[in-house]
């Protein structure tokens, strides 16, 4: 319970950070987003252009997408999902939670090594004495983690680096950890990178698809306005920038 206090704070904090608005002007209707951290340098780009065409205004709550996923099961007053999978879109629609009909797949994931300041020529070099910890967003919660163990295994890694592996709440944390110092390498999502950061893709056919999904929350007395956003998500200009960010689009 101490664990999830703290996570709720840090939600709440982001929440009240991460807002968009046009400038100068007022915004008298919004919507709650609850969207996978590895978009949480895209889409508050995208909520800003989204706010100036609409007057629409856009806060987002960035976590960890089995977290949010729970928090809607909760009852948490979010009006649109944006997972980093679509397992928990699916999964929550089952339930009755998401509006069927609104399902999509907005983007597909990039999975990077991440390693800062460390300079390494492959994965296969996270063996090496000069790796000492290894961070990875928790795979039972993060899309972006699990997707890492499945490189891992695939490459016949996971059990020699085990004693390696630090276990991050989601993959912005566990570039954090590269960041400051704590860990070597991290893999996380392209679009976390910032320009000039350089990091060693990871081939895609080592792990199942990252294919991005969002939907509708069945609760929202909003759910015009999170239509709206989700449809700008899909369309142009969202496109256009999830591209620069390293995002592939839906397949």
């Amino acid at each position: 319970m101490g664990r999830l206090r703290v996570w709720v704070a840090i939600a709440a904090a982001t929440l009240l950070g991460c807002s968009a608005a046009p400038s100068g002007e007022a915004v008298s209707r919004h919507i709650n987003v609850a969207a996978a951290a590895n978009v949480s340098r895209v889409f508050p780009m995208i909520g800003e252009a989204f706010t100036a065409e609409t007057g629409v205004g856009v806060i987002f709550t960035f976590g960890a997408t089995a977290q949010l996923a729970s928090q809607i099961e909760a009852g948490a007053p979010f009006d649109l999902y944006a997972s980093a999978d679509t397992e928990h879109v699916d999964a929550l629609a089952a339930k009755g939670l998401i509006v069927s009909e609104s399902r999509a797949v907005y983007a597909h994931g990039l999975l990077v090594l991440w390693t800062g300041n460390t300079r390494l020529a492959g994965i296969e070099d996270l063996a090496s004495d000069g790796v000492r910890f290894v961070a990875v967003a928790k795979p039972e919660i993060a899309p972006y983690g699990r997707a890492a163990i499945e490189v891992l295994k695939s490459l016949g890694l996971r059990d020699s680096l085990q004693p390696k592996i630090v276990y991050a709440q989601n993959v912005t944390m566990a570039k954090q950890l590269v960041d400051s110092g704590n860990a070597e390498a991290a893999f996380v999502a392209a679009g976390l990178l910032d320009a000039g950061e350089d990091a060693i893709t990871v081939d895609p056919s080592l792990h199942r698809p990252i294919e991005q999904g969002l939907g509708v929350v069945a609760a929202s007395v909003r759910r015009r306005e999170a239509t709206r956003f989700a449809e700008y998500l899909m369309g142009e200009t969202g496109q256009g920038l999830l591209r620069r960010f390293g995002y592939g689009p839906p397949r």
